[in-house]
């Protein structure tokens, strides 16, 4: 039918408690909540909202320009082909080869490649900090002054992890490098402070309703800083992918 509704759609997870707060922001951008399930931490909210229909002089606007198009660039195709044959009959060899060279030639941006993400594989100094034998080791402040705000990524597990203060639904986690969770012996006393699950960013095939101590992930943070007197390495999470 040609005026049937079609809807685009959304799902958000969301820290329960949290719910109303974002089933009102979404309605204020369009959206209806369709459906609500609760879990024991978490809350899956599925929104949608009309798709915005494609204005009929908009799309009569794009079929002309195409032709027009189509009809300059075949002018100038045949344009360029004529004279093409007159620079093979009239120019030396050399010249063309010469223009050929200087049009291939772009220079490379300096600066232009994305931020390179620190880990161990590629960075021996994070690779020797992961291994160290002490947590209160002076290469972290080293580190942590050298690279802060870099972002790095590691192979870890949850070491420990308390609810912040009074709250309920946020959380300091003392992380590791390596498996071995609540037993790891060496490298930085990395943490996590005042986050809730959200937060983590956590991604994968599967993800847990909640996580604890002992869970292996990948975690990609942002480099804060060194706290000497409590021997801890503060990182921002950017990302968690469960191993």
């Amino acid at each position: 039918m040609a005026d049937e509704i079609k809807y685009e759609y959304k799902t958000l997870q969301t820290v329960r408690g949290t719910d109303g707060l974002v089933i009102s922001k979404m309605q204020k951008d369009g959206w209806e909540l369709v459906e609500q399930a609760q879990g024991m931490l978490r809350s899956t909210l599925n929104f949608r909202r009309p798709k915005k229909p494609l204005p009929r002089l908009l799309i009569g606007t794009a079929v002309g320009g195409l032709v027009i198009l189509a009809i300059v660039i075949g002018v100038a195709a045949a344009l360029e082909d004529g004279g093409e044959k007159k620079d093979k009959s009239n120019k030396p060899t050399s010249v063309t080869a010469s223009a050929e060279r200087s049009a291939t030639s772009t220079p490379t941006t300096p600066g232009s490649a994305a931020a390179e993400v620190i880990t161990p594989q590629n960075n021996r100094e994070f690779a020797a900090l992961l291994k160290t034998p002490d947590s209160c080791d002076s290469a972290n402040p080293d580190f942590a002054t050298k690279h802060k705000g870099k972002t790095v990524a590691f192979d870890g597990s949850i070491v420990h992890m308390a609810p912040h203060g009074d709250y309920d639904t946020r959380y300091d986690f003392l992380l590791g490098q390596g498996d071995k969770g609540p037993n790891t012996g060496i490298g930085p006393a990395f943490k996590y402070e005042d986050v809730n699950i959200l937060d983590l960013k956590l991604t994968g095939t599967e993800i847990p309703a909640t996580v604890r101590a002992g869970d292996k992930f990948r975690f990609v943070a942002e480099v804060g800083e060194f706290n000497a007197k409590q021997c801890l390495f503060f990182l921002d999470p950017v990302s968690t992918e469960i191993r």
